[in-house]
C-alpha cells in the first residue's frame, strides 16, 4: 500500500520505519516541508513530500500531529484524496500541551473531534502505546505472546485496512468498536499505554462505564503526571505496572516482552 504520514515524531517515525521495512510505500510530510525530511527518508527508504503530496495519491494517511496542529493545517488537505482512502488518527488530547479545546472532553472523542477537522472519517488506532514499546515490543503475526492495541472505527473495510497496518508492524490489532467508543483507548483508561495482550485489552475495554467517561480528564491529567514524574517515562515496567495496578490490571509484565527484543523489563 501507499501509506502517506502526516507528522514524523516519535510514533509517526516509529511507523514510517516499520510500515517501509514491511514493504509498503511510505510518503512522509510535515509542517516544515520536504527538506526538512529527505534524510529521514532516506534513511528508511521512503519519499520526503509535502502535506498534500501526502494525501493526494496514498491508500493510508497516518496522522501523527499534536492537536493544536490541526488549526494551521490546510483546509483543501483531503481535496484531492482518491476515494476509499483510510485515514488513521494516532493522536490524544493533552491539554498541557495542546491547549484547552472546547467541546472535546464533553461532547467528543478525540478522533471524532478530529473527524470534524478534516472532514473525514477516521479510525483510531497507535494512540495507545508509547513510543519506547512501539519500538522495542513488536513481534511476527502467530507470535505467542504479543501486545494488542485497540482499532476503532465506524467503516469496517477501514477498520479491517488499520488492523493489518497493526498486524505488520508487530501488534495484534483488537476492534474496539464504533469511533463514539475511542474515548476507551484514550489517556486515563486502563488500554493507555499498559501493553495488553489481546485478552486482557478486550477486559480493559469493556469494563469502562459512563462514569469512567465522565472522570476521563481527571484521570487523563493524574495519569500523565504519574508518567512523567518517573525516571524511565511512558512505556518503561515501572510506568506500566503503576498503570495497570489503578486498573486491577496484572502488574507482571514478563510475559508480554518478547525474548530477544532488547527490552528490559527492569528498572
Amino acid at each position: 500500500m501507499r501509506i502517506g504520514l502526516i507528522g514524523v515524531g516519535n510514533i509517526g517515525g516509529t511507523l514510517a520505519n516499520k510500515f517501509a521495512a514491511a514493504g509498503h510505500e511510505v510518503w512522509l510530510a510535515n509542517s516544515r516541508g520536504a527538506q526538512s525530511l529527505h534524510a529521514v527518508a532516506s534513511e528508511i527508504g521512503g519519499i520526503a513530500t509535502d502535506l498534500k503530496g501526502a494525501t493526494a495519491s496514498a491508500d493510508v494517511v497516518i496522522i501523527s500531529v499534536p492537536f493544536k496542529a490541526f488549526a494551521t493545517m490546510p483546509a483543501d488537505l483531503f481535496a484531492v484524496a482518491p476515494a476509499g482512502q483510510v485515514v488513521i488518527d494516532t493522536g490524544n488530547y493533552y491539554p498541557m500541551r495542546d491547549g484547552t479545546i472546547a467541546g472535546l472532553d464533553a461532547d467528543l472523542s478525540d478522533s471524532e473531534w478530529v473527524a470534524r477537522q478534516i472532514g473525514k472519517p477516521v479510525i483510531k488506532a497507535f494512540n495507545s502505546i508509547a513510543a519506547k514499546s512501539l519500538i522495542a515490543k513488536g513481534t511476527p503475526h502467530g507470535a505467542d505472546t504479543r501486545v494488542a492495541l485497540p482499532v476503532a472505527g465506524d467503516d469496517a473495510s477501514a477498520k479491517a485496512i488499520a488492523c493489518r497496518l497493526v498486524d505488520d508492524a508487530g501488534f495484534e490489532p483488537v476492534d474496539a468498536g464504533p469511533l463514539a467508543q475511542s474515548w476507551r483507548q484514550q489517556p486515563g483508561t486502563g488500554a493507555y499505554t499498559t501493553d495488553l495482550d489481546a485478552h486482557h485489552l478486550r477486559i480493559a475495554l469493556a469494563r469502562l462505564t459512563d462514569g469512567d467517561r465522565a472522570l476521563l480528564p481527571l484521570r487523563r491529567e493524574e495519569n500523565l503526571k504519574l508518567i512523567l514524574s518517573l525516571p524511565e517515562g511512558p512505556g518503561s515496567a515501572q510506568s506500566i505496572r503503576a498503570l495497570r495496578a489503578q486498573w486491577d490490571l496484572p502488574e507482571d509484565i514478563e510475559p508480554l516482552i518478547p525474548r530477544g527484543s532488547g527490552y528490559s523489563s527492569y528498572t
